[in-house]
C-alpha cells in the first residue's frame, strides 16, 4: 500500500512538475501576434492623441495602456488585465531606478515647500523684482537659471519652476510660456552638457568606443538642442509669440496666467515665515547640486578610485539624486532649525505637503511608465531598429536626417529620450564604424531626435516636470509648446540634410540660425501689420 501510495505520489509530482516548467516555459517563450509590428506603436500613438483631443492626460493615458495590453493579449481579458498590473504597473513601480526617481520627486517637492515657508522664494522674488524690471529680464532670467542648472533635466524642472515662478508672474508671464521656457533648458542643456545625468547615459550606449569623447565631438552637431536655445532667445528679445502660446501670453498681459479653469495643479499658498532671507533660497539650492553631483559621482565610483569623469560617465542619475536630495533636505532641516527661521515641527509639516504637490507629476508619471512597458511588451524597439537597418544601404548622406526622424518618431510614440539612445546609437556606431565623422555626426542626430520627441510628447516625463514646475496645466504646455518645437525640428532636419552632404558645420549651423532669425522676423512683421491693420 505504502509502495503504490510512493508510486502514485512520485507520478503525481513528476506530472506537476513537468506541466509547471511547460507553463513557466510557454510565458518566458510568449510572444504576441503583433510583436515588431507598426502595432506596437499605437497605443502611444492613441494615448497622445486623445491627450490633445480631451486635454484631459489621466484618461488618455489609461485608455493607452488598456490598448496595449489588449493587443499583447489577443484580445482576451484576463490576458489583458494580468498584463496590465503585473507587467504594467507593478513592474514599473518595483522598478529601482523608477522608485529612486520618485523618491527624488517627493524629496524635491518636500524641499521647495521648505523653503516656501521659510521665506526664502519670497524674499528671492521681492529681491528680484529690485532687479528685474520687465517681462524680458523675467524671461532671460528664467533661461540663464535653467541654463546654469544642468547637472539633470528633473533636477532643473522642479527648481527653476519653484525659484522663477513668483517674478514670472509678477512680469504677468504665462505659465504655459514659462513651462517652455524650463522644458527648453531641461533636456536640451543636459544633452550639450558634458557634466550631466544625459551626457552619462550616452556615453554608456556607445559600443566599443570612448563615449566621452564621442559625445564631446558631437555637442556642435547637436541641432536641436542649439537652435532649440536660439529659438528661445529669440522669442523674448524680438518679444513675439505664435500659435495657441500667443493666446495665453496674451491673457497674461490682461492678468489671466492660465487662460483654463483647471487650477488643480496649484499648490496652496502655506503659511511663510517673516524671517526669510535671499539666503534661505540660494543656501538650500546650492546644498541641493553640490549634494546632488556628489551623489551621481559616488554612484560612478569616484570614492572607489574611478576619475571624476568616469565616475559621472558611470553614475546612474536615479541613485545619485535620490542620496543626494536626501543628504540636502537634511541640511536644509538643520540650517532653518539653527537660523530658527523654522521649527522642527514646521520643518516637519512641510515633507507631507511637499509629497501633496507632487502627487499629479508622480501619477502622470507611473501612467507614463506603463504605457511604455506596454509599446516594449508588442517590441516597439526590434520594430524601429528593423527599418533602421534595411533603410541604412544607399541613403549614407541622407541617413543623419533620417535618424533624426526616426527618432523624433520613436521618443514622441515612447516618452523617452535615453530608450531611443539605447536603442539607435549602437545602431549607428555599426553602420559608420569606418567612416568616424559621419559616425559623429548620426549619434549628434540620434541625440538630437530623440530630445526633440521627448521635448513634443505629453507621455515623457521631462515635458510632465516641466508642467509640474510651472504649475502649469499638462495638456495646455504640451499644446502650446508643439509649434515652437516643430519650427525648430524642421530647421534642424534640413540643417542635416546639408550636413550630411557636405560635412561642414559651418555651413549648415548658421543656415539653421539665420532661417530662424529670418522665420521669427517674418513672425513679428505680420504681427505687427496685423496691429496696425486693426488699429486702423
Amino acid at each position: 500500500m505504502g509502495n503504490r501510495f510512493f508510486r502514485l505520489f512520485s507520478l503525481l509530482s513528476f506530472t506537476f512538475l513537468m506541466l509547471s516548467t511547460s507553463l513557466f516555459a510557454e510565458e518566458v517563450a510568449y510572444q504576441p501576434a503583433l510583436y515588431a509590428t507598426f502595432w506596437a506603436l499605437v497605443p502611444p500613438v492613441v494615448a497622445i492623441v486623445l491627450a490633445l483631443i480631451t486635454k484631459e492626460v489621466y484618461s488618455s493615458l489609461f485608455i493607452g495602456i488598456l490598448v496595449g495590453g489588449l493587443f499583447y493579449s489577443g484580445f482576451t481579458f484576463e490576458g489583458t488585465m494580468v498584463h496590465i498590473l503585473q507587467d504594467g504597473f507593478i513592474k514599473v513601480l518595483a522598478d529601482s531606478y523608477n522608485v529612486g526617481i520618485l523618491i527624488f520627486l517627493v524629496i524635491l517637492g518636500g524641499m521647495v515647500c521648505l523653503m516656501n515657508a521659510a521665506g526664502g522664494s519670497r524674499a528671492f522674488g521681492v529681491w528680484a523684482s529690485k532687479r528685474i524690471k520687465s517681462r524680458v529680464g523675467a524671461q532671460l532670467a528664467t533661461i540663464l537659471l535653467g541654463c546654469l542648472i544642468f547637472v539633470d533635466d528633473y533636477f532643473n524642472c522642479l527648481t527653476v519652476g519653484s525659484v522663477m515662478r513668483p517674478v514670472t508672474d509678477k512680469h504677468n508671464v504665462s505659465r504655459a510660456k514659462l513651462a517652455y521656457l524650463i522644458d527648453s533648458t531641461a533636456a536640451p542643456i543636459c544633452i550639450i552638457a558634458p557634466i550631466s545625468s544625459w551626457a552619462a547615459a550616452v556615453t554608456g550606449f556607445v559600443p566599443g568606443e570612448d563615449g566621452f569623447s564621442v559625445f564631446i565631438h558631437a555637442i556642435p552637431y547637436n541641432f536641436y538642442a542649439l537652435f532649440t536655445i536660439a529659438m528661445m532667445l529669440l522669442l523674448v528679445f524680438f518679444g513675439v509669440d505664435y500659435g495657441p502660446m500667443k493666446k495665453h501670453e496674451d491673457n497674461a498681459l490682461n492678468g489671466d496666467l492660465f487662460t483654463t479653469e483647471d487650477r488643480s495643479f496649484v499648490t496652496e499658498e502655506a503659511k511663510v515665515s517673516s524671517k526669510g532671507s535671499v539666503l534661505d533660497l540660494v543656501i538650500p539650492i546650492a546644498v541641493l547640486i553640490i549634494c546632488c553631483v556628489t551623489g551621481m559621482i559616488y554612484s560612478g565610483g569616484f570614492f572607489s578610485g574611478s576619475s571624476f569623469v568616469e565616475a559621472f560617465s558611470n553614475s546612474d542619475a536615479s541613485v545619485g539624486l535620490a542620496l543626494g536630495s536626501i543628504f540636502a533636505i537634511v541640511i536644509t532641516i538643520a540650517f532653518y532649525s539653527l537660523r530658527k527661521v523654522l521649527t522642527f515641527h514646521d520643518c516637519m509639516n512641510a515633507i507631507p505637503e511637499g509629497f501633496k504637490a507632487m502627487v499629479p507629476a508622480i501619477i502622470i508619471l507611473t501612467f507614463a511608465w506603463t504605457l511604455k512597458s506596454m509599446t516594449d511588451s508588442l517590441g516597439a524597439a526590434p520594430y524601429v531598429a528593423g527599418i533602421m537597418e534595411t533603410s541604412a544601404a544607399g541613403l549614407m548622406n541622407m541617413l543623419p536626417a533620417i535618424i533624426f526622424v526616426v527618432g523624433c518618431g520613436l521618443a514622441f510614440a515612447t516618452g523617452t529620450s535615453w530608450g531611443t539612445f539605447g536603442i539607435l546609437i549602437p545602431i549607428v556606431v555599426a553602420v559608420f564604424e569606418n567612416d568616424p565623422q559621419m559616425m559623429i555626426i548620426a549619434i549628434s542626430s540620434c541625440m538630437a531626435g530623440a530630445v526633440c520627441g521627448d521635448h513634443c510628447s505629453p507621455i515623457s516625463d521631462t515635458t510632465i516636470m516641466a508642467s509640474a514646475g510651472a504649475q502649469s496645466n499638462h495638456v495646455n504646455h504640451v499644446y502650446t509648446q508643439l509649434p515652437y518645437a516643430l519650427t525648430v525640428a524642421g530647421i534642424t532636419f534640413i540643417s542635416y540634410v546639408i550636413v550630411g552632404y557636405t560635412r561642414n558645420i559651418f555651413l549648415a549651423l548658421p543656415f539653421g540660425v539665420i532661417v530662424l532669425f529670418g522665420f521669427l522676423f517674418y513672425v513679428r512683421l505680420r504681427g505687427t501689420q496685423k496691429s496696425m491693420a486693426t488699429a486702423n
